[in-house]
C-alpha cells in the first residue's frame, strides 16, 4: 500500500531541493571565480640589450661559468616561482629566457661599453631553462645594478603552450622603482603582478644571500 505524502513534506522536499541546487551553482561561481582570479603577467618592453650572442654556458646558475673558477660579484640572488596559466594551472615545460645587468649595471652586449661599468667574466649574464611537470622553476643569479634611468630588474621570455610572453620582473621595495618610466607606465595591478617579492632563504642558501619568488602567469588573450 502505498500513502501519498503530505503537502507539508512535498514543499519541504522541494526546499530542500532548490536550496542543494542553489549550493551547487554558488559553489560552481565560486570555483570559476578562483580560476579567472590570476591577473596575467603584463607584456613589457624587450629592451636594447637581448642578447647578441649567446654564452656557451646557459644554465640556470648565472653566478659561475663553466671552465672557470671564480664566481660572480654582487649579491647572489635566488628567485624561483611558478608559470601558470590565468585559471592558476602549472605550464609544464614552460621555457623560460633570462638577462640582466651584472653588478656593475653593465650587460653582455656589444652595444653596451665601458660606460656602463665594467664586465664581470665569472658571470653568465644570461639563462635558458625550462620549468618543471609542476610549473616550477628556480634560478640563481646575482641582483642586477641599476643604470641610468632604469631601477634593477630582471628581462625574460617566457614560452608555455602557444603563449609567448617578453616581460621584465622588478623588486620589491627598490627605491628607484617609482622614477623608472617603464614601471611608472604600469597600472598599479601591472606592477604589482611584474614585481618578485622577498622571502626568508632557505637552509641551502648563501648566509648572506637573498630570495624572491615570483609567478609567471600566461594569458592566452
Amino acid at each position: 500500500m502505498h500513502l501519498t505524502p503530505h503537502l507539508p513534506d512535498l514543499r519541504r522536499r522541494r526546499i530542500v531541493g532548490v536550496t542543494l541546487a542553489a549550493g551547487a551553482l554558488l559553489a560552481s561561481a565560486r570555483l570559476l571565480a578562483q580560476e579567472r582570479a590570476l591577473r596575467a603577467t603584463p607584456a613589457v618592453a624587450l629592451g636594447p640589450f637581448y642578447p647578441d650572442r649567446f654564452p656557451s654556458d646557459q644554465d640556470a646558475d648565472l653566478t659561475a661559468v663553466a671552465g672557470r673558477r671564480g664566481r660572480a660579484a654582487g649579491e647572489i640572488l635566488y628567485l624561483s616561482g611558478r608559470v601558470l596559466d590565468t585559471r592558476g594551472r602549472p605550464l609544464s615545460g614552460a621555457r623560460l629566457e633570462l638577462w640582466q645587468a651584472n653588478a656593475h649595471g653593465r650587460y653582455m652586449h656589444s652595444a653596451d661599453g665601458d660606460a656602463s661599468g665594467p664586465l664581470d667574466p665569472n658571470f653568465q649574464g644570461y639563462a635558458s631553462l625550462r620549468a618543471d611537470a609542476e610549473g616550477r622553476y628556480r634560478i640563481k643569479t646575482v641582483k642586477p645594478a641599476p643604470y641610468s634611468g632604469r631601477t634593477a630588474h630582471l628581462h625574460f621570455n617566457a614560452e608555455g603552450g602557444r603563449v609567448k610572453l617578453t616581460t621584465q620582473m622588478f623588486f620589491e621595495g627598490e627605491r628607484l622603482n617609482e622614477r623608472d618610466g617603464l614601471y611608472r607606465s604600469l597600472s598599479r595591478e601591472d606592477r604589482s603582478a611584474a614585481t618578485g617579492r622577498w622571502v626568508e632563504r632557505a637552509s641551502d642558501m648563501e648566509a648572506k644571500a637573498l630570495a624572491a619568488v615570483w609567478d609567471i602567469v600566461l594569458s592566452p588573450s
